[in-house]
């Protein structure tokens, strides 16, 4: 049995579940996600969401966990919504926004311009002294963390210096110099 996929998805108040035949609707005051769920049977009992699969099989055991995942972050989503907070880690290194409009400074000939889904809610933070911080917030984890990686992606934290775009708390790895 599935450990992860054994335990119940609790539903807190405010948050209506809808399942029709391989589809599950999660509502709440964030927004609205829905899932495609093959293979697994899905029941909404006392205020709970119950993961159950037809057979042993390999593919039903792999299934059984991930689908429980996947509804757990939706029920979680719709109700107090994903943060990702990353740091901008260097000299020169800007954040700022207009609307869904994020401009990065990173060190490049050019700034990087990118448009975020209208889903992302995005804050910049930059106070005197310390580093900028860019907030995103949003009811779906797989579409925040992506825009997150996304951004990290332009400008990855180097091992010897630790400069470049890195998650609040993410600890890196660091190496020596030339030795002289």
């Amino acid at each position: 049995m599935s450990r992860i996929g054994k335990n119940p998805v609790s539903i807190p108040a405010g948050v209506t579940v809808d399942i029709k035949e391989g589809q599950v609707t999660v509502k709440g005051k964030l927004g609205e996600l829905t899932q495609q769920v093959d293979g697994i049977t899905v029941k909404q009992e006392e205020g709970q969401l119950v993961l159950e699969r037809p057979s042993e099989s390999k593919d039903h055991r792999a299934k059984h966990g991930l689908y429980r995942a996947l509804l757990n972050n939706m029920v979680e989503g719709v109700s107090k919504g994903f943060t990702k907070e990353l740091e901008l880690v260097g000299v020169g290194y800007r954040a700022s926004n207009q609307g869904q409009r994020l401009e990065l400074a990173l060190g490049f000939s050019h700034n990087i311009v990118l448009n975020l889904a209208p889903e992302v809610k995005v804050e910049t933070v930059s106070e005197k002294g310390k580093n900028p911080i860019i907030k995103l917030t949003s009811y779906d984890k797989q579409l925040v963390g992506q825009v997150a990686a996304k951004i990290r992606a332009f400008r990855r934290p180097e091992p010897y210096k630790g400069k470049g775009v890195k998650f609040v708390g993410e600890v890196l790895r660091r190496k020596a110099g030339k030795s002289a």
